[in-house]
């Protein structure tokens, strides 16, 4: 087999000192090297050295195919690194790996944690909202931060999130001559002048967090009023029944609320949210983004069956209402074998065409009538919403 055209090398703040024979080897032999201007620095690669493009891609390296390339991360190439983006583009025998620490190693080493009892994330490039889903009482987060300013950011994100009381550590060149580790309150942060590349660890004090539960309180989401109401979308999602990577069309979205819980639900699912109405669609947007899930959440304007025509199959699809004959036709006839379609009914002739579709294709009909306690005078009563009807089916 011809040797591998390009290197990942893993690199630490200790530089070439820190580097395996086999590493620095690769090194010396490339011709040319990409990285970060620190990566560059590091490693001395001098005329050699490519800084990525920004915005970053991958597209320079991958041009040079061929030759003797080295491409510097930190750390481990494939733990938030360039690895995973290079290598979906590279046969498995064009390329090779040298891996050194991570800073999340680093970071549980130094800190005595159990590496596998935290959950690590990459917020050097993300949105602290990406901690909404995962941040309880008592969880433990290593989180890589944009630079030495972006700390007194998260400790200010986390004290409005009800999280002031959490303990961080922010590590700063871990595994360098400039190495350094200080503790301290997020609501109490006063830290100046902290060094990249940085590390917070977390120990999140102070609220609960979010319940895992379906049903999330109707007042956590942006709305207009259009929404499935908390009991309904419980049943909707346990309907649903959203697994791991699966991906959902929510039709019909309103506030994009089913979109969210089913991607709170399921480690890795997605959801396409279609709206007809702008003012809705900026909602979703905003309910995505609180909830850390805008890079889950894809939010489309239009209008089934037409809209439906370029997106990506779905594994589920939820329809919250005002379907038509024709409209479920189509969506039936662009659905995969294998699909899950939820529907909901609030009116006589929505129950009545799922009534009749049930009849022909099977599947399950659930009515559910739901009353709340509300004043009555100076009393309470019974308040009742509008009786639901769902229709579950297997395509």
């Amino acid at each position: 087999m011809a040797e591998p055209w390009l290197s990942l090398i893993g690199l630490g703040e200790d530089g070439l000192n820190g580097l395996s024979p086999a590493s620095r080897d690769a090194l010396d032999a490339a011709e040319i090297v990409f990285g970060g201007p620190r990566h560059l620095g590091l490693a001395g690669a001098g005329d050699r050295g490519r800084e990525w493009p920004v915005p970053f891609s991958v597209e320079p390296v991958l041009a040079l195919r061929g030759r003797s390339v080295a491409v510097l991360a930190s750390g481990d190439p494939f733990w938030f690194g360039a690895g995973g983006s290079l290598s979906r583009h590279l046969a498995a025998d064009e390329w090779r790996a040298f891996p050194a620490p991570s800073c999340f190693s680093l970071a549980a080493a130094r800190l005595g944690w159990k590496l596998e009892e935290v959950l690590c994330l990459g917020l050097h490039a993300a949105p602290f909202e990406r901690l909404t889903p995962v941040l309880h009482e008592g969880a433990r987060l290593l989180c890589t931060l944009r630079d030495g300013d972006a700390a007194a950011e998260l400790a200010t994100w986390l004290t409005d999130q009800g999280f002031g009381a959490s303990r961080l550590t922010i590590c700063e060149a871990l595994g360098g001559p400039r190495e350094r580790l200080r503790n301290i309150d997020a609501a109490g942060f006063d830290l100046a002048e902290v060094a990249s590349p940085t590390l917070a660890a977390i120990e999140a004090m102070g609220a609960p967090g979010l319940s895992r539960a379906s049903g999330l309180p109707d007042e956590m989401f942006q709305s207009d009023g259009q929404i499935t109401k908390r009991p309904v979308r419980a049943l909707t999602l346990s309907a649903l029944a959203p697994r791991p990577g699966q991906h959902l069309w929510d039709l019909g979205a309103g506030s994009g609320s089913i979109s969210v819980e089913f991607c709170l639900a399921a480690p890795g699912a997605t959801a396409t949210a279609l709206e007809t109405r702008a003012d809705r669609a900026v909602n979703i947007h905003a309910n995505a983004q609180a909830f850390g899930l805008d890079h889950r959440i894809a939010v489309v304007e239009g209008r089934a069956p037409e809209a439906l025509e370029d997106l990506s199959d779905p594994d589920t699809v939820f329809v919250g209402g005002g379907a038509t004959e024709e409209m479920l036709t189509a969506l039936w006839e662009r659905m995969p074998k294998g699909a899950r379609l939820v529907m909901n009914a609030v009116t006589l002739e929505t129950e009545a065409l799922l009534i009749r579709w049930s009849e022909a294709y099977g599947g399950h009909l659930l009515r559910a009538d739901l009353s709340e306690a509300g004043p009555l005078g100076s009393m309470r009563g019974w308040t009742r919403a509008r009786p639901m009807m769902q229709w579950t089916v297997t395509r």
